[in-house]
């Protein structure tokens, strides 16, 4: 049986030169892009599998391509495939579930710890000679504050949304989730939930972290009126997805001091182009989409990729988003 040509489009983001494409180089003739953008089509003509992560694959780009016959998004959101148009024309779409669970939990907190106790600001503080020149054993940039006893607001209690709340409660948190029907409420060993209307949970909450889909109903939920009901002590984290929060009203509230402090991993526009009102906002810190990008995390992205390609020359699809 011949090997089948595969193109992976947009690589860079996956590996940037610390990994290797061994487990998906034994399924095929592979042809890395770092990026393709435009060039998508001309690339990836010929080809029965290809592989995106953001890079778009559309029903105009799909009719360029009559050899095509799977899509592998190489992330977890699908929407950069036109999943109906695939569906009729028979291509196979993969994403990659799990992968990133620990690294997008554990960035969580490494936002919320440099905004609660100031780490790379006493850092460069220390560097630029505060230290030295004090009179006294230490000195302070800002009050820390501790999270026991805090309340940690959970909005999607998904797979990362759980280990966030596993983490929270190991520093001593009590854990609020948002209102879900019964069946629907999962239970977390060993942790104990409280689920709230979400408009509660917001006014309640010491720290509110987003975890859940961007869909019609979530996009910009954060608005200036939850904002508004935030206690001005609270902080807020966003790792999901930029547009899940109303990017103007937050930079209005940071600007009127209407919260504690705030960590994005995410923009509504990434990379951003324009003048965002984030960037630079006071207690804002704001880190370019990386939470995802641990070594271990990617490795495992990578192998997953491999499996499901596996799995569809086998005739027997896993991770079928279009089906």
């Amino acid at each position: 049986m011949s090997r089948p040509r595969i193109v992976v489009l947009d690589g860079y983001t996956l590996n940037p030169g610390d990994l290797d494409w061994e487990a998906i180089e034994a399924l095929g003739d592979v042809t890395v892009y770092d990026r393709s953008g435009p060039l998508s089509a001309e690339r990836a003509q010929g080809a029965p599998i290809v592989l995106t992560n953001k890079d778009i694959i559309n029903a105009e780009l799909m009719a360029q391509l009559p050899e095509l016959r799977y899509i592998g998004v190489l992330a977890t959101g699908t929407n950069v495939v036109d999943l109906a148009a695939a569906r009729q024309r028979g291509i196979v779409v993969t994403n990659i579930p799990g992968y990133g669970t620990t690294s997008v939990a554990q960035h969580v907190f490494a936002l919320l710890l440099e905004l609660v106790n100031h780490v790379a600001r006493y850092d460069r503080a220390v560097r630029d000679g505060a230290w030295q020149g004090c009179p006294d054993f230490c000195f302070y940039v800002d009050s820390s504050v501790e999270l026991a006893g805090k309340k940690l607001a959970i909005v999607g209690l998904g797979a990362i949304g759980q280990q966030v709340a596993r983490i929270g409660h190991a520093f001593g948190m009590s854990i609020l989730a948002a209102q879900q029907r019964s069946a629907d409420r999962v239970r977390i060993e060993g942790v104990a939930l409280e689920w709230l209307p979400l408009d509660r949970l917001f006014a309640e909450a010491d720290v509110v972290t987003l975890h859940c889909p961007l869909t019609e109903a979530t996009q910009r939920m954060v608005n200036g009126a939850r904002l508004a009901m935030m206690k001005p002590s609270a902080y807020l984290i966003n790792t999901g997805r930029g547009p899940l929060v109303d990017e103007a009203a937050l930079g209005n509230a940071l600007q009127q001091g209407q919260l504690a402090g705030v960590g994005l991993d995410v923009l509504s526009v990434e990379p951003p182009r324009e003048r965002n009102p984030l960037i630079g906002a006071p207690r804002c810190i704001i880190t370019p989409h990386v939470a995802w990008g641990a070594r271990e995390a990617r490795r495992r992205l990578m192998q997953i990729a491999a499996d499901n390609i596996n799995a569809y020359l086998r005739g027997e699809p896993i991770h079928v988003v279009n089906g």
